[in-house]
């Protein structure tokens, strides 16, 4: 009888991917191998609750059947052609995105990088042949600890030396200012302005949610320079905060929208710029484009997405849900919590450094069965699937509430 096939260790696959992975990720040490709505399990057969859900690539829950269907029926037809021909998948998606934002266009690409990149070129030719910019000096503002990603051009603009140092030099045309500092934004803006890019929530800075009123007054402070408005909600989109979008709890509409993550439904990279019929029909044939870029099976998965928000069901659900997590935290506070950001099923903690860091409550929380992840230094970020009931949510939250009990 041949023998069955050995089944490695966590310990032991994760020494497989020092020598042959570049070391640009320090994950926690847990190795996923199955994965069904909230939960996951490693390959020793242990189950965790995501609270991550892959930085919101996951709003849906893993391996959402409705997707995964959708998925599934396009794999059995066809999956790529290129954008040298037509497909006939993406006209639908384009129209049911557009319709969803209450925007006119779409442009699909692939990763959130391609989608600021691509909104980088599409303002820039905006400026020159509508604003009228002299060639080439055209400006884009952006907010200090801004994440968009990590191309060159995109670290040109970060205010993060860790994503900076050694990668220069540096693309010119960004001025930095504030968030969440309106003054400030009005200082930078001239008539070399093409656009000012935003995250209508700051993710990776720790969930940083500006003031009441600070989108609207980027909305009219745009207008009235005559440049655009570019909103990255990458991370924010697609139901994460309670509604579709960020910018829609001030009822705000960019001129440029950015979408990735969830809207791949965490099977397929999927992302688009969403907007404006003259901004967007700048962009002639040649001037950019991506092999990949709508492709059928990106635009079935990326269509079924769209019909999942279209029922409000869980934009409601990050809402009501967010009660839940707002209360938790709250009662936290002082409890080896210092403060907490939130907004919908999202939140940027703030832990006691005297208790641990981040990085050390991640994983005591990963002990527990709870998968969350830090950033810079001291904070948690929560961001479970739209799936998660109000049951798993407690038992997160009543998770972290014996992890700084304990204290690392």
């Amino acid at each position: 009888m041949t023998a069955p096939a050995r089944t490695h260790t966590s310990a032991e696959l994760i020494r497989a991917e020092a020598p042959v992975l570049a070391h640009n990720y320090h994950p926690l040490p847990v190795v996923v191998a199955r994965a069904e709505g909230t939960w996951v399990e490693d390959v020793e057969g242990r189950r965790y609750l995501d609270m991550l859900a892959g930085y919101s690539a996951l709003n849906f829950g893993h391996r959402n059947p409705v997707l995964i269907e959708a998925a599934h029926r396009q794999l059995d037809r066809l999956t790529l052609t290129s954008r040298a021909f037509h497909n006939d998948r993406l006209a639908g998606f384009a129209a049911s995105l557009a319709r969803l934002t209450g925007q006119d266009m779409v442009l699909p690409m692939n990763t959130g990088a391609e989608a600021v990149e691509s909104a980088v070129k599409v303002a820039r030719k905006w400026a020159y042949e509508v604003k009228g910019v002299a060639p080439d000096r055209a400006t884009i503002v952006v907010a200090a600890d801004n994440f968009h990603g990590r191309t060159t051009t995109i670290v040109s603009f970060s205010t993060d030396e860790t994503a900076r140092a050694g990668f220069g030099p540096f693309t010119p045309g960004f001025r930095t200012v504030p968030y969440n500092d309106l003054a400030a934004l009005e200082a930078a803006v001239d008539e070399t302005t093409a656009a000012v890019l935003i995250e209508p929530i700051q993710g990776e800075a720790g969930v940083v949610i500006p003031d009441d009123g600070y989108l609207t007054g980027v909305r009219e402070l745009t207008r009235r320079a005559g440049c655009l408005f570019v909103a990255d909600e990458i991370q924010s989109g697609l139901g994460r905060t309670g509604s579709t979008l960020a910018v829609d709890h001030e009822s705000v509409v960019p001129d440029l929208l950015l979408l990735g993550k969830a809207l791949g439904g965490g099977i397929v990279p999927v992302s688009a710029v969403v907007g404006r019929r003259d901004v967007l029909e700048v962009l002639r044939p040649g001037e950019h484009g991506s092999t990949f870029g709508g492709n059928p099976l990106a635009a079935a998965v990326g269509s079924a997405v769209v019909g999942l928000l279209e029922t409000g069901e869980y934009q409601r659900r990050a809402a009501e849900l967010g009660v839940v997590l707002r209360d938790g935290l709250t009662a936290l506070v002082g409890k080896g919590v210092e403060a907490f950001r939130a907004r919908g099923l999202w939140a940027g903690v703030d832990i006691d450094p005297a208790i641990g860091t981040g990085r050390e409550i991640s994983e005591g929380l990963l002990r527990e069965g709870v998968l969350v992840k830090d950033t810079h230094g001291s904070t948690v970020r929560l961001a479970p699937p739209l799936t998660i009931t109000a049951d798993e949510l407690r038992s997160a939250l009543a998770a972290l509430e014996k992890v700084l009990a304990q204290g690392v």
